[in-house]
Order: C-alpha cells, then structure tokens, then sequence
C-alpha cells in the first residue's frame, strides 16, 4: 500500500511539473490576449504600445486586473486612457501594475512574513505598491489607499509570472 501511494505522488509531481512547464511556454502577453477575461487589460497594452515590452525577456511580475476591475473605472475617464494622447498617462498607471523580477506567491508570502504583514513593491514607473497581508488575504495599496484583493496568484509565464487582481491599482 505504501508502495502504491509513493508511486501515485510522484506520478502527481511530474503532472503538476509537466502542467507548469507548459505554461511557461507562454509569455505574459501572449497568457492575457488568450485569456477572456483580460481583454481590457490586452486593449490598454496595445494603447500604451506596452505588448512588445512584456513580451520581452523578463522576468516580470505582473498584477493583472481583471476586466471587472477596469469597469470599477468611469467609462469616459478610460476610453480617455485610452486615446493616443493620453498614452504616457496610460502607461504610467499600467507600469505601475508591473514588477522587475519573479515574484511567486510563496516569495510574497515570505516577504510579508519578513516585514510583518506590509512589504513595498518598485514598479516598473518607478512608484511604490504595498503588498499587504489582511482580513486573511493579500492586497495591494495604491499610492492612494486604495486596496485591490489578489485573486489568483502563480499564472507562470515564459517570461514571468501573472497575479490576478480585483481592481486597477493607480500610482
């Protein structure tokens, strides 16, 4: 019986492994544009002329706001976003969504445990998003207080890896 159990976890192990290694074959981009759910996410990167540098080489993390969250915004303030002269403004707040570096849930987790439930994120414009550990979950804060619940964590990519978020953090 040990037998057959230790041969059934290790078949588990290589699926899962297996499983993960043909998600990495994906860039980040290339994940959200096949994801639903992410389709005004890949709209505002294709503004922002953002789609080349998040399919380069990485390693990226980046907190990815559902399509839920991008209609949290007033529709005329985004379709704003989204006209070409607003395309610095529009980068700067999806930059702000993005991470040099691979942070996993368990290095977030860590960095929480280390920091004692807040630890401060560098975005890619150069501001601070604050991981925070509360009401038995991780949240973002905004520059501005604002908190946007992690939903799903650990989306790997070729070139990073993919947090989910309920809401569209601003710097």
């Amino acid at each position: 019986m040990k037998k057959v159990i230790f041969i059934l976890s290790l078949v588990a192990i290589f699926t899962v492994q297996n499983t993960k290694a043909q998600m990495n074959s994906e860039s980040i981009v290339e994940i959200a544009s096949s994801t639903d759910d992410f389709s005004t996410l890949v709209t505002a990167l294709k503004a922002a002329d953002l789609v080349g540098a998040l399919q380069g080489d990485g390693p990226f993390t980046v907190f990815a706001p559902l399509n839920s969250g991008f209609a949290k915004i007033d529709s005329e303030t985004l379709n704003s976003l989204l006209e070409p002269e607003n395309k610095d403004q529009l980068s700067a707040i999806l930059t702000y969504h993005v991470v040099a570096g691979k942070l996993t849930a368990a290095d977030v987790a860590k960095a929480l445990e280390a920091g004692k439930g807040k630890v401060e994120l560098t975005t890619l414009n150069g501001a601070t998003l604050t991981a925070v550990s509360k009401d038995g979950g991780i949240y973002l804060m905004d520059q501005k207080g604002n908190y946007s619940m992690i939903a799903k964590t650990d989306v790997m990519a070729s070139n990073g890896v993919i947090h989910v978020i309920n809401d569209v953090v601003m710097p």
